[in-house]
């Protein structure tokens, strides 16, 4: 049986709280599985107790660059206690838009580097946020491992993509790329066993979606354009994504 993998989704976002019974079944239905990322120590919490409602949960915790100002001690106790039970280390990463003085970006810098450690001390994968910050992203991570690290929403250039490739690391496209030129360019240049895709929900899409909020039904649109592009039938592209989430997810 093969099964669909939705890389990167907020599903304990309050958003989707009233709908999470449907949205269980509906996975279920589906045959999608979810990587549900965290924004900070008390939605780490919400993610962990989601994931005990089912096993197509794959729960990840951590700090959003957004909400970096955050204690770090809390969220570095939940993982050392949660190891066992955890999927991966995300959201984290960096973004300037977040920084108003210089001692964010140091403090965006220090909960990323921790958290990172924490993956590779536990081996678990990570979920990257990058707005504006690939280069320096880059630059960090030369120091941990990149095999099993996804660059979400990769929204860089060609030359990024090309770096983020001779890295090792995974870059997920999400519902933009339906209707988006230079993401279909990027995935057209993307090597095969480095691509996931994703849906950021609660995230609001325009287009085809008529500003809808990202729902984990996107996930066959997205496979299906992702086919589309790269010439594969529905079915290939279903199993290369299966194969590389596993890959991701170090299982």
């Amino acid at each position: 049986m093969t099964w669909y993998f939705d890389s990167h989704i907020h599903l304990s976002d309050p958003e989707y709280a009233h709908d999470m019974e449907f949205l269980l079944k509906q996975m279920e239905f589906l045959k999608i599985k979810a990587c549900c990322v965290s924004m900070d120590y008390n939605n780490s919490l919400q993610t962990l107790e989601l994931a005990k409602k089912s096993n197509l949960i794959l729960p990840f915790i951590g700090i959003h660059p957004e909400c970096a100002n955050e204690d770090i001690e809390n969220i570095s106790k939940l993982i050392e206690d949660n190891h066992d039970h955890i999927s991966g280390i995300g959201e984290i990463g960096l973004d300037p838009t977040y920084v108003n003085k210089n001692e964010d970006t140091k403090k965006q810098t220090h909960v990323f580097e921790t958290l990172l450690s924490f993956a590779e001390k536990f081996n678990k994968p990570v979920s990257i946020h990058s707005r504006k910050s690939l280069d320096d992203v880059f630059e960090i991570m030369t120091s941990y491992n990149t095999k099993h690290a996804l660059l979400h929403w990769f929204d860089g250039g060609k030359k990024q993509l090309q770096k983020a490739m001779d890295m090792g690391f995974f870059v997920s496209y999400g519902p933009v790329m339906i209707y988006a030129n230079d993401k279909q360019t990027l995935l057209s240049k993307t090597d095969e066993s480095k691509i996931l895709v994703e849906t950021d929900g609660p995230v609001r899409f325009s287009r085809c979606f008529e500003m809808k909020s990202g729902q984990i039904s996107f996930i066959p649109s997205v496979v299906f354009c992702a086919s589309k592009i790269l010439g594969k039938s529905f079915d290939e592209m279903t199993s290369l994504l299966e194969s590389n989430s596993n890959s991701f997810l170090g299982i």
